[in-house]
């Protein structure tokens, strides 16, 4: 699969739906906005549901932003809301989308039991529903926009393989760190890397998954993995920058940090600069704005009453592994981003140097990766 950071999505018929975003972040729990006159009228507002923040920063510091931007260009009215993690004010947010004027949700979902009565209730109201980032199994969402998240699992195994490999280990323990066991997305990343890791002749020491993706639960697990291993393997393929951090710190207090290579995804600030300082091998970029404005166009599309050109954009199908239902969707290639690569996840705008590169030590990392 190619791996760059442009022509990560054509939307063919559906180009005048493109966006551009321009400047500024956006914080807090709830904006509601419009910005002028859109060219086709639209009535009503896109209601967007984020998950949390604490699983990751992504989610407020680049997703509401993007969509922020993208609905703001529109001149569409626009609520966006983060349900913290807590699948009951999830729920209470939906309802007051769906009575208070949404005419298109978009959802995170914290699990699809959840997620999927919101679509229920949502499509039962005449408003069609985008899974933004996570399928929703068994929800029958009218579109679904994310990233190939076996990619990005393969790109995960693809990355500790070489780590393991540049360590001269041929084979051998290897722990899984997974993601949430409500998250699908974590069942499609687990798939990835263990099918490359497996095949690649490693054999697996511990496999746990994370609940909630919780960095504290994974720094409580992990440990727990050390102490039952005796610090046994090779390798630690962690779903995500949180939860490899989390590793992480277990192994720097036994004096281990950056001889056994371990995983993330995400391009988060903290994990390019493990990478950078080589204390976590590789972490995998999924550049987000695309992610959003992806499926910030199907929802402009959608409230401006242009069904055809959302039909047009979503070409890809997404199996719902619980009904069997082929979901249409727009998906989303990653990239592996490993010490010397670095520099194009700042050149691509998603994070600057002054986030990046903060200490000495990491200025001089910087320094040596070519980002000046």
């Amino acid at each position: 699969m190619r791996k760059g950071l442009v022509g990560l999505i054509a939307v063919g018929a559906a180009g005048a739906m493109a966006l551009s975003a321009c400047g500024g972040s956006s914080s807090g729990g709830t904006d509601t906005g419009s910005a002028g006159a859109s060219s086709t009228a639209a009535a009503g507002k896109i209601g967007v549901i984020l998950p949390d923040s604490a699983s990751s920063a992504r989610w407020e510091t680049a997703d509401r932003k993007f969509l922020e931007d993208a609905f703001k260009a529109a001149g569409v009215q626009y609520d966006i809301q983060n349900a913290g993690g807590d699948k009951t004010k999830f729920a209470t947010i939906a309802d007051g989308m769906i009575s208070g004027g949404a005419k298109v949700l978009m959802i995170v979902n914290l699990d699809s039991d959840t997620g999927a009565a919101v679509i229920k209730k949502a499509t039962a109201a005449g408003i069609p529903v985008i899974d933004y980032d996570r399928l929703t199994l068994g929800g029958g969402a009218a579109y679904y926009v994310s990233f190939d998240n076996v990619a990005v699992g393969t790109a995960i195994g693809e990355g500790l393989v070489k780590g393991m490999q540049a360590n001269g280990k041929k084979d051998g323990p290897v722990v899984l760190l997974n993601g949430s066991p409500t998250d699908n997305n974590a069942t499609l990343f687990k798939q990835g890397y263990e099918t490359v890791i497996k095949g690649a002749g490693y054999t697996v020491a511990a496999d746990q998954a994370v609940p909630d993706w919780d960095n504290t639960k994974a720094g409580t697990i992990f440990e727990q993995i050390f102490t039952q291993t005796k610090g046994d393997f090779v390798g630690v393929a962690a779903a995500n920058d949180g939860l490899g951090g989390a590793a992480i710190a277990v192994l720097q207090k036994n004096k281990l940090a950056g001889k056994i290579p371990v995983t993330g995804q995400d391009a988060t600030d903290e994990g390019l600069q493990r990478v950078l300082l080589g204390t976590q091998y590789v972490t995998v970029y999924k550049a987000i704005k695309k992610d959003a404005d992806a499926a910030s166009a199907l929802a402009i599309s959608l409230i401006q009453g242009d069904k055809a050109a959302a039909d047009a954009a979503a070409t890809g199908k997404t199996k719902d592994s619980t009904t069997g239902a082929d979901v249409p969707s727009v998906l989303l290639e990653p990239q592996a981003i490993y010490n010397d690569t670095v520099k194009a996840v700042i050149d691509d705008g998603f994070t600057t140097k002054e986030k990046v590169c903060t200490t000495p030590e990491l200025q001089k990392a910087c320094t040596e990766a070519g980002i000046s």
